[in-house]
């Protein structure tokens, strides 16, 4: 697997795996057995960067999971995990407002939470220090310098390697950039999903790497989404309302014809393409089939040509989303 730079040294596979797939009450019931076997299948791959939370799953699941999986290969493996959407029984919580039938998540990032955050998370994962602690979201009511400055109390003390921020503004990176250097910025980009121009302009002039979470779609860019299931969490995104999608879907036709006329799938056209917008990306797309796995990571070896992506770019421009609300 070819490797790309986050921040100053964090070296990571040029595609990486997000596990949050693998917890029930995202894309319908899953086993653990079935997600062990997933993350195992990214690690041959090369896709040895694995993504996680406390808040995937109830009571950490995910987290333990991926533990469980990375067991005797922790070498091998950057592990990335989030804190601030787990709040402890008994704490406050602020709202943060998403683009989800449910309105908001609720979030604490007080400096006096973050080590117990991460020394839950350690505990979860059964390992002795994270690679890259991202804060989930900024807390609407602690200034994001704050925050930062708990989580570089963990950098000196040797629980955590590298800090990230996940789903902030351009201005909070350069607030939290100014506290202690931030590797990774975690946020939203895709074919469907364009990423804040500001906040990609600010991550390039830091050298802060940018780690794209739904790099395909929530799954609408493998070109295979045509209903989802009464479980499923996809039903709280607009995007996926059964109107909208069969929309989109029609839309999108022309971008999965060109990935078939290049014979790559829709899935690796689209990681192939978010991997050209900039060095430092890297793309966590999640799935729980290994063949699907395998697919998805090889797209790391795809060179699109400049016409390519400019027909590229022509159908994107024509392929307006229905239902797409920022997060």
């Amino acid at each position: 697997m070819k490797t790309r730079t986050l921040g100053n040294g964090l070296r990571v596979p040029a595609i990486g795996y997000g596990a949050m797939v693998l917890s029930p009450g995202t894309y319908g019931e899953v086993d653990d057995a079935r997600g062990e076997a997933a993350i195992r299948a990214a690690l041959d791959a090369g896709g040895t960067h694995v993504d996680t939370s406390d808040a995937y799953g109830p009571d950490g699941h995910n987290e333990r999971l991926v533990g469980r999986a990375i067991k005797g290969r922790r070498d091998e493996v950057t592990v990335a995990t989030k804190f601030g959407l787990a709040v402890p029984e008994g704490e406050p919580s602020r709202a943060q407002p998403v683009g989800y039938a449910f309105g908001e998540l609720r979030v604490n990032a007080e400096p006096r939470l973050v080590r117990g955050y991460a020394e839950h998370s350690l505990r979860n994962l059964g390992i002795d220090v994270i690679d890259l602690y991202y804060a989930h979201y900024p807390d609407p009511g602690v200034p994001i310098e704050e925050t930062v400055g708990a989580m570089a109390e963990l950098v000196r003390d040797g629980l955590v390697r590298h800090i990230g921020l996940s789903n902030l503004t351009a201005a909070q990176l350069r607030a939290a950039h100014a506290v202690h250097p931030v590797a990774a910025v975690q946020t939203e980009w895709s074919m469907w999903r364009p990423i804040d121009a500001e906040l990609l302009a600010t991550a390039r002039e830091l050298g802060v790497g940018i780690v794209a979470w739904s790099p395909l779609g929530n799954g609408f860019l493998t070109g295979t989404v045509t209903a989802l299931g009464e479980d499923d969490f996809r039903r709280n995104a607009p995007r996926f309302s059964a109107e909208n999608l069969a929309g989109n879907n029609n839309r999108y036709a022309p971008v999965r014809d060109l990935a078939v006329s290049l014979g790559i799938t829709p899935a690796q056209l689209a990681l192939a393409w978010l991997l050209h917008q900039d060095e430092h990306v890297v793309p966590i797309p999640g799935s729980r089939t290994p063949a699907h796995i395998e697919e998805n990571l090889a797209a790391a070896d795809l060179v699109l040509h400049e016409d390519t992506l400019a027909r590229i770019d022509d159908a994107l421009s024509r392929f307006k989303v229905t239902g797409a609300t920022l997060l």
